[in-house]
């Protein structure tokens, strides 16, 4: 994995912008430890930061390839898993490739192919591509979103970066919030609207999307997205297909030069993914390395919800003696928590899901100090429909966005000359309405069918964006390269597919995904009730929050955040003892108290000028 970031301009001499560049390659050095590169010419410069994985001679950046009389230039975040068959098909067409590199599969793909390369690439990725002699930028995002790529549009030129703080170290875009940005933040955050990179002129391409920039200007093209098929299989048919998309997409992610091992968390998706790992690196006489994260003393204050129905400590411990793994338990402290809520602000650009990100973030930096890339189970519940809200017919029914149901509540919160500037419900139902009506679907579908549909269409573009945004920024922000099988867009096309009958099989959740494995876990992990991302459950969470709110924001009258909420809703929040979730089922009374403490931090660090 890698941090790219580059400037076209048709107005300027790109470089004479070299100093630009290298502050944009410098803040993006904790995605790319290992290496670091630059090109520059009269109208396009990139810059690179590179974690080896693949390669590490061969592989470096930015990469230069003659082809057709002309020059082609590449940045490239993210890994490639069918290299070897895209390096047959090309060589069969007489592309020679001078390293094992991914990277020179993608380029020498689209030299070949164009931008119908991008068909044939099963991955994750974000590149760039400059072709000097027709002085055109072709930048493509992959399918599911899992790399990130962000641009602005500047006088006569663009800029990019896998993170947003590249763009803002150029210093041709300022970090200015204007009235959507605060819609985002205070009614959608942590999640994001498709394309919004929040700050004014900084967008993000969308998942499954290209662009090209030439002098003839901008344009953005979706060249993938879910679409509805006949369903023809029979279930013992889709149990064998899906048993193979499963175990394919991961034994592909394990190929690597450098170390590879799994988180684990005792829950389904990981343990699946932990089990395939496990048989796969024993036929090569490995032996798989397995982490999860605890919280100090979670056990002596753990609650059983409706949510979150039993800790994970016990089921880790079946697992890791199922699998025979070197086992490594990191446990976080509340203080430590605490502090990497700021962290995770600098890791993300953006205030995000508060210790569920800080916690991950810390997670990270401890399984880097003896690895390099990890797979995790991220996805399965969006794909499988393993939430909730996939199975309570009263939740799946209910209009709008099922994780977010409290615009009331964030409303709440907004200074009154905020609340007249706002029509919060008009901005999220449109956000709402807009994705629905993207919903591919064959006709005469079953109401249930029809809304399963919507479902999946919803939690793809949103919440699933909101968890690879976070699981993205804070394993880069470590140095440590984090891949998510489940996000196999060849499993996510033929699920969208698959009947909900088919998928709820033995009216249980992920019930298809349980039965397609079943012979890869122990009983009693196989069929354990879904328990999300653990989070501390320590009363000493909430009583720290609670003070750095006093301490940071409640004691100065000119805490940036007074700007957009009210103080008394704050005063409020830190009194309130019937939580109202503010996303999901991860973030109740402590994380949002956390999270608008990420705000302010957020608006006084990166020097926001709200508009």
């Amino acid at each position: 994995m890698c941090g790219i970031a580059g400037e076209i301009s048709f107005t300027s001499d790109v470089r004479e912008h070299q100093n630009q560049l290298l502050l944009m390659q410098k803040v993006l050095a904790p995605r790319g430890p290992d290496q670091k590169g630059l090109y520059l010419s009269p109208h396009a410069g990139f810059a690179h930061r590179r974690l080896c994985v693949i390669d590490p001679d061969g592989g470096k950046q930015p990469m230069i390839r003659s082809f057709g009389g002309g020059n082609y230039v590449i940045v490239y975040n993210g890994e490639l898993y069918n290299t070897a068959q895209i390096r047959s098909e090309l060589e069969q067409q007489g592309a020679v490739f001078t390293t094992h590199s991914d990277t020179e599969a993608v380029l020498l793909s689209y030299l070949h192919w164009g931008d119908a390369c991008l068909q044939k690439l099963n991955g994750i990725f974000a590149f760039a591509i400059w072709d000097e002699n027709n002085r055109r930028l072709f930048a493509a995002r992959d399918r599911i979103g899992v790399k990130p790529f962000f641009f602005a549009e500047t006088k006569g030129g663009l800029l990019f970066s896998s993170e947003i703080k590249g763009i803002l170290a150029h210093g041709a875009i300022e970090p200015i919030l204007e009235q959507d940005g605060v819609a985002e933040i205070l009614l959608m955050g942590p999640g994001r609207t498709p394309g919004c990179g929040v700050f004014r002129d900084i967008r993000e391409l969308k998942p499954g999307y290209f662009l090209t920039f030439g002098e003839n200007g901008l344009k953005e093209t979706q060249y993938w997205k879910l679409l509805d098929h006949p369903f023809t299989d029979s279930f013992s048919q889709c149990v064998e297909k899906t048993r193979f998309l499963v175990t394919d997409a991961i034994e592909r992610q394990l190929v690597s030069d450098v170390p590879v091992c799994t988180f684990l968390s005792g829950g389904l998706d990981s343990s699946l993914i932990s089990s395939v790992a496990s048989r796969y690196f024993a036929k090569q006489g490995k032996k798989l390395s397995t982490f999860s994260v605890g919280y100090k003393d979670n056990e002596k204050y753990f609650k059983k919800s409706k949510f979150q129905p039993n800790s994970d400590p016990a089921y880790i411990r079946i697992m890791a003696d199922y699998l025979g793994s070197d086992h490594h338990d990191v446990i976080l402290d509340t203080p430590e928590l605490v502090r990497g809520l700021y962290d995770a602000v600098d890791a993300r650009d953006l205030p995000g899901m508060a210790d569920v990100d800080s916690s991950l973030l810390l997670f990270c930096r401890e399984i880097k100090k003896t690895g390099t890339v990890a797979l995790s189970g991220e996805c399965a519940d969006e794909i499988f429909g393993g939430y909730p809200w996939y199975r309570d017919p009263q939740i799946r029914s209910r209009y709008g966005f099922p994780w977010a149901q409290t615009t009331d509540y964030r409303m709440g919160f907004l200074r009154d000359e905020w609340a007249q500037k706002i029509d919060g419900h008009a901005y999220v139902d449109a956000r709402y309405r807009a994705t629905l009506a993207q919903t591919d679907r064959q006709p005469g579908l079953s109401e249930t069918e029809n809304r399963m549909k919507e479902m999946m269409n919803l939690n793809v573009h949103w919440f699933m964006q909101t968890l690879l945004d976070r699981k993205d920024r804070m394993s880069m922000a470590t140095g440590l390269e984090v891949r998510v099988p489940f996000c196999d867009y060849r499993i996510a096309e033929y699920l969208y597919t698959v009947p909900w009958e088919f998928k709820d099989y033995n009216h249980t959740e992920k019930g298809l995904l349980r039965e397609a494995m079943k012979d890869y876990l122990p009983d009693e992990v196989l069929w354990r009730k879904k328990s999300p991302y653990p989070k501390t459950h320590h009363p000493a969470y909430r009583a720290a929050v609670e003070r750095e709110m006093r301490e940071t924001i409640l004691s100065d009258p000119n805490a940036p955040i007074l700007q957009l909420v009210k103080r008394d809703a704050l005063t409020h929040l830190l009194e309130e003892s019937n939580p109202t979730p503010w996303y999901g089922q991860l973030m109740n009374t402590p994380q949002t108290i956390a999270y608008l403490l990420q705000v302010n931090y957020w608006l006084q660090k990166y020097r926001v000028d709200i508009r």
